[in-house]
């Protein structure tokens, strides 16, 4: 069930009505629903239950709100980052040390060190060179670092290419080939423990196939792992599953689909289990409120205006992501547009001769499941605000990131001496 509906002709958020929000807060805002986080937290939680103790390590790039990690921490979730900024958001959040596993191919010396000094789970290493860096950094500190070796499975994800992360090509993990040499070299490498291996494959996924192709190849790996002496006690697998951008669309498989399938592949494996989920929890659970501008003719259908631009949600830009748009007190009537923003360049555009629910200016519509991948993604591109986000629960809501513009970022900003 969705917990963005129309109640009384007029589209809300839980209990709270939208134009509620946009009177308050203004527009474009992102509008976060905390019982739709807490709902798919808990439907991955029970599609796992048959594993012993796995560890679901939210994917803090998703949306790293504070307000959204505390609300995904109550409900048990640790947290996947591959930023200092990260780590320490998800510290900040209440998440504990031994719930946050480190991901990243370009973690730095320093970020080492934040996390060896804070505690953590374990470093997935996506190199060997990583892993001689980080030897040297615990050594210095007189720490043992947990770690373990995220391989690449050469499987390709059937998703984006640019959100795909299992290929060969790819930028991530070590040759799954490569990983016993790896292991073996480790043991001379002090300050170091090697706790397991690591995969992921990509984002999106609206097929298990692949993932299925992938833990089938993680599995030999682990048994050919021990074989050599090597004591494997984790396995992250990752995440990455996918959601229902298009309602016209077949849904991809759900978390007892998926949960099914991790049950079947890994029996035997006698490892804890890590996942990384980060859109399946908190995609759906937003919008993008923005307002009408103006409507203005063009050459086929009419552009729709709105304040809303790719600098606040990159991924139609970025991807050719397809997002759901509508009004927020539609009347029944629909109309063809090209939904656009006012960003200078062409690309700024939401959806290309879409039929959507009639509006002129002044009027609200929402661009949905923009709780993933949305804000946490946005910049100030043509000197435009940092859009606010905004938490609902129930019939409660607060605003949880302000809107942050010029006077906030000419502040920061210095003339240089000769210029003063």
């Amino acid at each position: 069930m969705s917990h963005f509906h129309l109640r009384d002709g007029v589209l809300h958020c839980e209990g709270v009505a939208l134009p509620a929000i946009a009177e308050a807060v203004g527009t474009p805002v992102f509008v976060y629903s905390a019982t739709a986080m807490r709902q798919q937290a808990r439907a991955v939680r029970d599609a796992l239950s048959a594993l012993d103790n796995p560890l679901i390590a939210y994917a803090v790039k998703a949306n790293p709100n504070i307000a959204v990690l505390s609300t995904l921490a109550r409900e048990g979730l640790g947290a996947d980052v591959v930023s200092g900024g990260e780590y320490d958001r998800a510290r900040a959040a209440g998440i504990a040390p031994d719930r946050i596993v480190f991901s990243g191919v370009g973690k730095t010396a320093s970020e080492m060190r934040r996390a060896l000094s804070g505690g953590l789970a374990q470093f997935n290493l996506e190199s060997f060179a990583e892993a001689e860096m980080l030897s040297e950094v615990a050594l210095s500190m007189g720490l043992k670092a947990p770690v373990a070796f995220r391989v690449n499975p050469d499987v390709d994800a059937g998703s984006h290419a640019k959100i795909s992360t299992g290929s060969a090509h790819n930028k991530f993990g070590i040759p799954i080939g490569e990983t016993a040499a790896a292991c073996a070299a480790l043991r001379n490498l002090p300050g170091l423990e090697l706790k397991g291996v690591a995969m992921h494959i990509g984002s999106q996924l609206t097929s298990l196939a692949p993932l299925e192709a992938a833990i089938i190849k993680l599995g030999a790996l682990i048994a050919e792992l021990r074989s050599q002496g090597h004591a494997i006690q984790t396995a992250d697998v990752g995440g990455g599953l996918g959601i229902r951008y298009d309602p016209t669309l077949p849904p991809p498989p759900s978390p007892a689909d998926y949960g099914a399938l991790i049950t079947r592949l890994t029996r035997g494996w006698n490892v804890r289990l890590i996942f990384e989920p980060g859109r399946l929890i908190v995609g759906d659970a937003g919008v993008l409120l923005t307002e009408v501008i103006r409507v203005k003719d063009g050459p086929n259908c009419p552009f729709v205006i709105v304040d809303a631009a790719m600098n606040d949600l990159m991924r139609p830009a970025l991807y050719d992501a397809w997002h759901a748009i509508s009004a927020v007190v539609p009347d029944g009537e629909e109309m063809l547009a090209d939904v656009v923003g006012p960003v200078c360049e062409s690309s700024d555009v939401f959806a290309e001769a879409r039929r959507i629910d009639r509006v002129a200016a002044g009027d609200l519509m929402v661009i949905r499941t923009a709780g993933a991948y949305a804000a946490t993604m946005a910049g100030t591109y043509n000197s435009r605000a940092l859009t606010p986000e905004v938490l609902v629960d129930g019939d409660a809501w607060a605003v949880v990131r302000p809107r942050r513009g010029s006077d906030t970022f000419l502040a920061d900003e210095t003339l240089p001496p000769w210029l003063a």
